[in-house]
């Protein structure tokens, strides 16, 4: 599957860019306005009392903040952080490396913390309990169990599975926060956040048609607005208007609600093809040459949230709204619209 530019996974060239636009401070986090003020209370509370921050969940659909909440709940802690993923952990051995070597009080941020091996993920268990490492000695009938304890300290996993990790795992986490879509009142103050630290000048219009465009994700809105940058400053005097993002869209073949040319394939695929559905998820992979899992895992979630499409029983449906943005006239038996994410607030614990 070739990159997208409106894809919410991170990609190589997202790194130095995400890096000098990450917020330092929770006072500077923009959006998951009810997450920030309940780990707020939690870490003034863990000052008082003089222990380490609960270990902490986050998890939610990818660019969204999880890593960037991390380092900001490290910081705020005064603590040091350390940072892994679920897949670079491959042995045992490994986990006991990273977690000899914490401070009294760090912080170890576990990303994609769904894909730990189950090895290492028992492992992890006693030391997120009791703070204590338990090790095996020798083989066979003389092996004998050795408990190593550790200093205090805090884990904090990412995940965006949550359903993927073991029941005994994520009850191991005592703060769990699930991080939703940004509304577009928080996209454009992170899109005049980043504007201004990129030192590009941007209207409101063009504030406002960007974040449209962010599929709700911050490290969309980011990455358009990179994009975009690049377009004023070579076809433009350097300044961002809701006119140049409309002419730089066009060019990069993202539409006025952030939809590209493979999401526009699918939904024209269920209607034209198959008269709005229902219409099975195989056969519009086959049509589309694009796999199954990819079309439910990558494609389908935005276009769901958009209430262009509608799962049932028998297949995937295209709604009104659907057809309405294709401007097609609607097939008898279309469903009604359906609630996007952009009428719910952000933010909001689950």
């Amino acid at each position: 599957m070739p990159e997208r530019l409106v894809s919410n996974t991170p990609r190589q060239d997202d790194d130095a860019l995400e890096l000098s636009l990450r917020p330092q401070k929770l006072g500077d986090y923009i959006g998951q306005d009810q997450i920030k003020t309940n780990i707020k209370i939690a870490i003034e509370a863990a000052r008082i009392r003089g222990e380490p921050l609960d270990h902490v969940l986050l998890y939610g659909p990818p660019g969204l903040g999880k890593t960037t909440l991390a380092n900001i709940i490290a910081t705020e802690m005064g603590s040091a952080i350390k940072i892994t993923s679920g897949p670079a952990v491959e042995r045992a051995g490994d986990l006991a490396t990273i977690l000899t070597n914490i401070p009294h009080n760090g912080v170890l941020f576990i990303d994609e913390v769904h894909r730990l091996p189950r090895i290492v993920e028992e492992t992890l268990y006693p030391a997120l309990e009791d703070f204590a490492l338990d090790i095996v000695m020798g083989k066979g009938p003389g092996a004998r169990s050795l408990r190593l304890r550790l200093p205090p300290f805090t884990v904090i996993g990412a995940t965006t599975r949550y359903a993927a990790m073991s029941a005994p795992l994520r009850e191991r986490f005592g703060i769990v926060h699930r991080l939703e879509f940004y509304d577009q009142v928080a996209l454009e103050a992170i899109i005049r956040r980043a504007s201004a630290i990129l030192h590009v000048p941007i209207d409101d219009e063009g504030v406002r048609a960007l974040a449209q465009r962010s599929r709700g994700t911050p490290r969309v809105a980011n990455r358009l607005l990179k994009r975009v940058r690049d377009f004023a400053q070579v076809l433009g005097d350097g300044s961002i208007t809701g006119s140049l993002v409309s002419e730089a869209m066009g060019q990069l073949g993202v539409d006025a609600l952030g939809l590209d040319s493979m999401d526009h394939l699918v939904i024209k695929t269920i209607v034209e093809k198959f008269g709005g559905g229902p219409v099975g998820l195989d056969t519009i992979a086959a049509s589309t040459s694009e796999e199954a899992d990819t079309i439910m895992d990558v494609y389908e979630p935005y276009l769901l949230q958009l209430g262009f499409l509608e799962r049932t029983p028998r297949g995937r449906v295209a709604t009104r709204l659907a057809y309405e943005h294709l401007g097609l006239p609607m097939a008898r038996g279309a469903s009604p619209p359906q609630p996007t994410l952009w009428d719910t607030p952000s933010g909001t614990d689950q």
